[in-house]
């Protein structure tokens, strides 16, 4: 294989030919022989691991073309799923084509556009385009593939669990001995960096932060698995593993989502009167603004929990995005280095989906996690009867703010989006037979509902639209729930 190994993978560099460990091109080959002839329930093992175990940098190069492990393993799951699109005469994707995966087309077509006619449509900058489109909707859709039931969920989260446990092991090496053994696949550093006199471990992803954040992500998950009884074993390992990886990173972002996640569950008693609580956060945001010299998002800087944060650069982030407005409302714009010192890291999610994609990918960004949120808050009033599936809802809400919060720290340059995409999956999968259930309810309702089949009608079979806890029947016009307006 070529050794033609680029001076920075991290922040984008890429290499000029063929780059690949010959360990990741056996892994790479029985993962794609996996693809087209094992059970679908199989694939997600083969695809997270390979990807969040050395996937990071390693390429073949053809023809300028950067076919990175991730692509190459979306290209082969895009034929398994087109495949089983023509010969199954089901969805393959849980809950059909929802306004989430429509809001997440427009996202990335809108994305790619402004890139294209912000850089004049080169010749490389399409490319570029069509690598980032494959990426983001191709690794998306074979996710809402893989994931479209309670079991599947269950499945992606076990192995999530095992790559943090891998993870956090690595990372806790190469803080004590100062050696990634991660970087001897050739696309990573093996000497990790070192800030303010602390190691700042990365394991297999592309930056400190990420790997913090990866492992942080995931806890609300893991606590589930615990609760739920499913998988406790998994559950305990995965959130020791994602403890690991946050500590070892030595990051403030990882650590303010990590408590962000721990209030999430805190306010589970107040679950009801969510609404009053988010009304209120919004007032004190607005009061706040008023009475300080400083705009409100300037208490970004004042963060100061891990030496030689960059809190400060953050709030200037936000301050100089809103300031330009004017630059990057179309299209977005190339000179935000421009506009003070470092301005070119844009470490914001939120800034970079504005500053590089222009209003229209930063509204549709903001409404995939509005609707997301509204998706869950919606399934969570409708189990309110079944606790276990009521504080699974509640945790895949406390994931996402977890989520919110990792972005006003990072962008999801690397790998790290797939964790993105695989949770988004989940929520669908999650939530669509209990929106599903209420759906086929609403048609039959009439006055004075009883939960005999009218006497003109044939007795029809019961459904089971079972989602982890008890099973929701439906028979007639009868539907088993709290709302007086759907009971028989």
């Amino acid at each position: 294989m070529g050794q033609d190994t680029p001076s920075n993978f991290t922040f984008g560099g890429g290499a000029s030919g063929t780059f690949m460990h010959p360990v990741v091109v056996i892994a790479l080959i029985i993962a794609v022989l996996i693809f087209f002839f094992a059970p679908r329930k199989y694939l997600p093992i083969p695809f997270l691991s390979l990807i969040f175990l050395g996937g990071i940098g390693q390429q073949i190069n053809m023809a300028g073309v950067h076919f990175y492990v991730l692509r190459v393993l979306i290209i082969a799951g895009a034929i398994r799923l087109i495949y089983a699109k023509l010969t199954s005469k089901e969805g393959i994707f849980a809950g059909g084509f929802d306004w989430i995966d429509r809001l997440f087309v427009m996202w990335v077509c809108f994305q790619c556009l402004a890139s294209i006619l912000r850089n004049d449509a080169s010749a490389g900058v399409l490319v570029y385009e069509a690598g980032y489109f494959l990426d983001y909707i191709g690794g998306y859709f074979f996710l809402r593939f893989l994931i479209r039931d309670e079991s599947d969920i269950l499945r992606v989260i076990k192995v999530f669990a095992a790559l943090t446990v891998i993870l956090g092991l690595a990372m806790i090496n190469e803080k004590f001995r100062n050696q990634n053994i991660f970087g001897y696949l050739g696309a990573l550093p093996v000497a990790p960096g070192i800030r303010e006199g602390a190691i700042r471990a990365q394991g297999a992803l592309a930056h400190p932060i990420l790997a913090g954040v990866f492992g942080v992500v995931l806890i609300p998950l893991f606590w589930w698995l615990w609760y739920s009884g499913k998988a406790k074993v998994a559950g305990v390992l995965g959130f020791l593993g994602s403890i690991a990886m946050m500590l070892t990173s030595a990051s403030s972002t990882p650590l303010m989502a990590f408590l962000a996640a721990v209030g999430g569950c805190l306010f589970w008693p107040f679950r009801k009167r969510m609404r009053l609580v988010r009304w209120g956060i919004v007032a004190m945001i607005i009061a706040l603004h008023l009475v300080m010299k400083a705009p409100v998002w300037m208490l970004i800087a004042h963060v100061d929990v891990i030496a030689g944060n960059s809190g400060y650069h953050r709030a200037m982030l936000i301050d100089q995005s809103i300031r330009h407005f004017s630059d990057w409302w179309l299209i977005g714009t190339n000179a935000a280095g421009t506009w003070g010192w470092d301005m070119w890291d844009l470490s914001n999610q939120f800034v970079q989906e504005a500053d590089e994609g222009g209003l229209a990918t930063f509204i549709c960004f903001v409404l995939i996690i509005a609707r997301t949120f509204g998706k869950i808050g919606k399934a969570r009033k409708l189990v309110e009867d079944d606790r276990k599936q009521e504080w699974f809802m509640w945790l895949l809400a406390v994931t996402l703010l977890t989520h919110c919060v990792c972005f006003f720290g990072i962008t999801y340059f690397d790998i790290t989006k797939i964790v993105w995409f695989a949770f988004l999956a989940i929520v669908t999968a999650a939530t669509a037979p209990i929106l599903a259930a209420t759906k086929a309810a609403e048609p039959a309702k009439v006055p004075f509902l009883t939960t005999a089949a009218p006497a003109s009608r044939s007795p029809q079979p019961a459904r089971s639209t079972e989602y982890g806890g008890r099973a929701r029947q439906s028979t007639g016009t009868f539907y088993h729930s709290r709302d007086p307006k759907a009971r028989a």
